[in-house]
Formats: structure tokens, C-alpha cells, sequence
């Protein structure tokens, strides 16, 4: 028998993941490719196609109503390519009709939300936050990237990191175990400032980010120089929360209901919208545990953990089609256990 599904993919720089999923939120396929970013992948298409290609196989013999990709890098000056590398891939694996395209923002914030309108914080590689409404951005702060922003992200903790490790050895800044661990993670000799350097500067910025877990690791070991870093790093994630909650209220004018009933308000951020947190850097330990301190006493109410992406770009598809939003909870609830 033919079951209806609907496609999920979240694709990112380095992974892309994809779900099929039938309309009662079941999952019945999974697959993974290569990352698919737009401006940084090699071969966008290629990795698409490998995740659908998987997760068709798996959930067997379906047939596909709608899908979303949530391609990271689609936005504004992206989404051309994206949008090509998503039609050759869709095409390469027989399917018709035309997916929806939007960013990982709005499904990261689908993954810890079956909500119409709120906030996510996604901290990671790098970071950025948005106010999401209706399955779209509405508006973002910072995911600048490494040089000009990304503020909290896992280089900015390393390079902050290696920034306390150089100041220590010239007499800028306290001592401590901190560039010794860096240094040792790094493979270099420790105490030489010019090796940090070499390193530092031989590396892409996104392989920077493995020496997050190094900062934390050292501020977990009490020391307060890692300990600074990280706490900064958890102010900077909240401030940037913060100017999304600031300028997102309200993010919208509401609809007319059917029957001629009077509109309600739209949607207001700090208004008892959900908020909710992505990434590796918000999933566990110490920063994410700040994080969410700050978020519950600065707004009133917990934030809510993402699950995985794909599951957050399925629970859009469903939505689109109509379903209601118990599917696409049901979907986030199975994910999360």
C-alpha cells in the first residue's frame, strides 16, 4: 500500500539531513548527505540528493505531497543557488511538483516549536537568533560569520580562548591551564605564543570551532579565565536574543479569521511566544545552562530545546498541507525522547 509522506531537509554546511514523514507525523525515512550551503559546500546538489535518495529508500513504497529544505546560506544573496541545487536534486530522484525553500533559521525555530510566530537562538559554529512567523524570518540579528559577528558561537569561545592564551604568555592577562590545553589540542608546543599564532592562522575559522569544548572543559576545571570567556560568551548569545525580542513586537498584522470575527493582536515577542534554543552550544554544559537561566528570568517562561532540524523542515511541510498543529507536535515529541 502507498503511504503519503511528506519531506523534511535541513542542510547545513558540513550535514545535510532529510526525513520522510507521514501525515499523522510518523517518520518512516531517514537519510543523510554532505553539507549543501550554497556558498561554502562543494557540490550542494550532490549532498540533497544522497539524503532524499536515503530516505526514500527507507520508508519504502510512498508517495511524496509536499516538502521543505531548509538550506542554510539561502537567504537573499544564496537562495538562487539554492534553489537550483534543491530543483536538480528533487528532479535527480524522479519527484514532481516544487518543494518550499527557506532557511535553517525558520526550521530550526520548527524544531522546538509547532508555533506560529516566536524566537530561536541557535548557537553553534556560529550564532545567530530570529524572530520566525508563519514559517519565515521576520527578523534576524548577528549569524554575520566569524569576522564580523557570530557572537558566543564555538570560534568566537576558541579564538576568545587563544586571544586569553596569547595575552597570558606576553603578560597581558593572568595565567593559568588554559593555553596549555589549547596548545595541546592544537598539537603545538605550549608557550609559544608564535606556534598559537601559525596555528591559528593555518586553519579554516570553522575548524577553529573544535577548541570551544577545550574553553569549556577548562571553565567546568574552575578556571576563571575560561570561566570569563564562557559567561561572556552566554551574555553575548542573550544580548542578541534580545535585540530580536526588542524589534520583533509586533512582527506582523494578523489575518482575517473566516465568518468576519474581530482579528486578534499579532503575535508579540516577550508575549508568551515560545523561545527556542539550537545548536550544539545550546544543547548541554555550562554555557547552555547559562543561557537558559537568562532566558527564563529575563522573559518568564523556559526555552525549549530544538530537536532535529529535519524534523522541524517536515513539521512545516504537514503544515503546509493543512494538518494541524498536533502533527507537528507529535513529530517534536518523538524526536525529543
Amino acid at each position: 500500500m502507498v503511504r503519503h509522506v511528506v519531506i523534511g531537509v535541513d542542510a547545513g554546511g558540513t550535514t545535510t539531513r532529510c526525513v520522510a514523514v507521514a501525515r499523522d507525523g510518523r517518520v518512516l525515512g531517514s537519510g543523510r548527505g554532505g553539507g549543501a550551503n550554497p556558498f561554502s559546500s562543494a557540490d550542494p546538489a550532490a549532498a540533497l540528493e544522497a539524503a532524499l535518495r536515503a530516505a526514500l529508500a527507507e520508508a519504502g513504497d510512498v508517495a511524496v505531497d509536499h516538502a521543505v529544505f531548509g538550506i542554510a546560506g539561502s537567504a537573499e544573496a544564496g537562495r538562487p543557488a539554492a534553489e537550483v541545487a534543491m530543483l536538480r536534486a528533487w528532479a535527480a530522484v524522479g519527484l514532481g511538483g516544487r518543494p518550499r525553500l527557506t532557511d535553517d533559521i525558520a526550521v530550526a525555530f520548527a524544531a522546538g516549536s509547532a508555533a506560529d510566530a516566536g524566537a530561536v537562538l541557535i548557537a553553534g559554529t556560529g550564532a545567530v537568533a530570529a524572530f520566525v512567523h508563519s514559517g519565515a524570518v521576520a527578523h534576524r540579528c548577528d549569524g554575520y560569520g566569524w569576522l564580523l559577528g557570530d557572537e558566543g558561537s564555538a570560534v568566537w569561545l576558541a579564538v576568545a580562548g587563544l586571544r586569553a592564551a596569547l595575552a597570558a604568555m606576553d603578560g597581558r592577562g593572568p595565567g593559568g591551564p588554559l593555553g596549555a590545553r589549547l596548545a595541546a589540542a592544537l598539537d603545538i608546543p605550549a608557550g609559544d605564543p608564535q606556534a598559537i599564532v601559525r596555528a591559528a592562522h593555518g586553519r579554516p575559522p570553522a575548524e577553529l570551532g573544535a577548541l570551544a569544548p577545550v574553553v569549556a572543559a577548562t571553565a567546568d576545571d574552575g578556571d576563571p579565565v575560561a570561566a570569563g570567556i564562557v559567561a561572556e560568551a552566554a551574555e553575548r548569545l542573550l544580548a542578541t536574543l534580545g535585540a530580536v525580542m526588542a524589534a520583533a513586537d509586533p512582527v506582523a498584522a494578523p489575518q482575517d479569521p473566516p465568518g468576519g470575527a474581530v482579528p486578534g493582536p499579532p503575535p508579540r515577542a516577550g508575549a508568551g511566544v515560545p523561545i527556542v534554543l539550537a545548536g550544539t552550544l545550546l544543547a548541554r554544559g555550562r554555557l547552555a545552562e547559562a543561557v537558559r537561566a537568562g532566558v527564563t528570568a529575563r522573559y518568564g517562561a523556559a526555552p525549549t530545546p530544538a530537536v532535529e532540524g529535519a524534523r522541524g523542515a517536515a513539521g512545516l511541510a504537514l503544515r503546509d498541507l493543512g494538518a494541524p498543529a498536533d502533527a507537528h507536535a507529535a513529530l517534536l515529541r518523538a524526536g525529543a525522547d
